[in-house]
């Protein structure tokens, strides 16, 4: 059973006068267009097929508004790093992030998804810098963790946790064996929780 069952899609935006109202209280999800973000927000909603997966990377392209419940929003944003766009329209994805990013008063936090055996990429590091550029917390969800073994599974999380320090909470999560979804669904909650 979902902890959302009313959660639902409400609109996909390409410019800002397209985004929902900004009131109550939302949360971002960002990644690399191939590390399984559409996947971990189906398993964190527990909803099969709510951010439509695709076997083509970089499929996200707008920026999507999903209603959770009464004043919640769950945000997923366009995939980046890895997804065969021309320039221009990635220049207008970063103009359109960061307008996001600076207009957004019910932004609460920012889930970014991270594929465990990739590391955090310069791409990641800009995601980070925006989030950083507004204090809105961000916690990692290491993704597809059940691909590596135990030992390089935690060797992998060291290792993040030691590159960013306070910058961000950290954890392994697997859509597939659903390892770690207890304590995203909890991070998601307590992010849209935030009072300020």
């Amino acid at each position: 059973m979902s902890d959302y069952p009313e959660a639902r899609f409400l609109t996909s935006a390409n410019a800002v006068s397209q985004f929902v109202e900004d009131s109550g209280a939302e949360v971002a999800v960002a990644g690399r267009s191939n590390a399984g973000k559409s996947s971990a927000i189906n398993v964190i909603v527990n909803r099969r097929q709510f951010a439509r997966t695709s076997k083509t990377p970089g499929r996200t392209q707008l920026v999507n508004f999903f209603s959770l419940a009464a004043n919640q929003r769950l945000v997923d944003l366009p995939g980046y790093g890895f997804a065969r766009v021309s320039d221009a329209m990635r220049r207008h994805w970063g103009e359109l992030l960061t307008d996001y990013f600076q207009s957004r008063e019910s932004l609460k936090g920012l889930i970014q998804v991270v594929d465990i055996r990739r590391q955090l990429t310069d791409f990641d590091r800009d995601m980070l810098a925006f989030a950083e550029s507004v204090s809105l917390p961000v916690h990692i969800l290491l993704t597809k963790a059940d691909k590596l073994k135990r030992g390089q599974r935690s060797k992998s999380v060291l290792e993040v946790k030691k590159a960013l320090g306070e910058r961000a909470s950290v954890q392994p999560f697997s859509a597939l064996t659903r390892d770690g979804e207890a304590e995203a669904r909890a991070k998601l909650h307590e992010f849209l929780s935030r009072s300020d």
